[in-house]
């Protein structure tokens, strides 16, 4: 097919575009890599009480500490440390989980995979529902329904989100009874009679938790965003026209907010990821929150770096796609090679 002028220097600004935002998200994750590598290593949490146990410890011989110690890399350097941490990291091995005794590959793979049930749900649901909202709160500016969006995102964002599963998780679990009370699965089922149905139903709870707590943030900038595109002088021309209201939402409004509905959709990506750490403890979920919890608590250094690695990749591989969108949607900016 022939190409003109025009379209090899759109191909180059889209190459450019696309490895200058890839390569600026690799550098993040080193980023994260080392500094949570140095948060870990200055933490006064004592790798071998925490995973054997004082009482353990305490009945140990000095050899047998001796080789606890070199199993954790106790007396190892940090530096010496990480970077043979690195090293077997770029060769593709992660290292071996010291609390679940198998690969941080495969632990990760399993939580993972139960998180992403929770955490894509209550992406969807949140990003539709409080898009939705925030048009609707700023095309009646003042109304009843502008005062009554606003009213539930300020509840809802000064709401705890772990109180919030707590209600939920009495009102449906315990009184109603129409939903499990925890985890990912039924209790005393055999893994290859789980269906996909019993998972859905496991994740209602707490993808309902996280859509809920994620609906405030993006309702209320998509209204200020709306309330700013319904009093432009453009849209004033179109009502001196005698456009109807709906006519001037669809082409003149959502045409106009959608970048931002896009930086705020992906950015909100963090936002449950982080929750899902609270809302994962309260159902007893065996997602990736809880594995960093415990990971953390004890200082399981190989799993507690997969797991901010495995959730640092996703937020920015979000915010790698939202650029690559704002490029699609808005060819000056693939053109200077930057997000303004």
């Amino acid at each position: 097919m022939w190409i003109n002028g025009s379209g090899v220097t759109n191909l180059k600004n889209w190459g450019f575009y696309i490895v200058k935002n890839f390569m600026r998200m690799m550098l993040l994750l080193i980023a994260v890599s080392i500094v949570t590598f140095a948060l870990v290593s200055i933490s006064p949490i004592d790798p071998l009480q925490a995973n054997v146990g004082q009482a353990a410890l305490g009945s140990m011989s000095q050899e047998q500490k001796e080789k606890m110690e070199s199993y954790w890399g106790v007396h190892e350097p940090p530096v010496e440390r990480y970077l043979n941490w690195a090293k077997d990291f770029l060769q593709g091995d992660m290292g071996v989980s010291l609390l679940y005794r198998q690969p941080v590959s495969s632990v990760i793979a399993v939580k993972l995979g139960n998180s992403l049930i929770l955490m894509l749900i209550a992406w969807l649901i949140s990003g539709a529902l409080g898009f939705f909202l925030g048009v609707l709160s700023g095309v009646y500016r003042g109304g009843w329904i502008d005062k009554l969006v606003r009213g539930y995102c300020l509840l809802i964002a000064s709401t705890p989100v772990f109180w919030l599963a707590l209600i939920l998780l009495l009102v449906f679990a315990v009184y109603l009874k129409i939903l499990p009370i925890g985890l990912s699965v039924p209790i005393g089922m055999e893994a290859s009679g789980v269906t996909i149905a019993d998972r859905l139903q496991h994740a209602i709870l707490p993808a309902m938790t996280l859509s809920i707590t994620g609906v405030s943030n993006i309702a209320l900038h998509t209204r200020e965003k709306m309330i700013d595109v319904m009093e432009s002088d453009y849209v004033l021309f179109a009502r001196a026209r005698g456009e109807k209201l709906g006519a001037i939402v669809v082409w003149h409004g959502l045409r106009n907010i959608i970048i931002p509905a896009i930086t705020l959709q992906f950015a909100s990506i963090s936002e449950i990821i982080g929750g899902s750490v609270l809302v994962e403890q309260v159902f007893s979920y065996p997602g990736l929150g809880q594995a960093a919890v415990a990971a953390g608590t004890g200082s399981d250094v190989p799993l507690l770096l997969g797991i901010t690695l495995a959730t640092a990749a996703i937020v920015f591989m979000g915010n790698y796609v939202a650029n690559l969108l704002y490029g699609a949607v808005d060819p000056r900016m693939r053109k200077r090679g930057k997000v303004t």
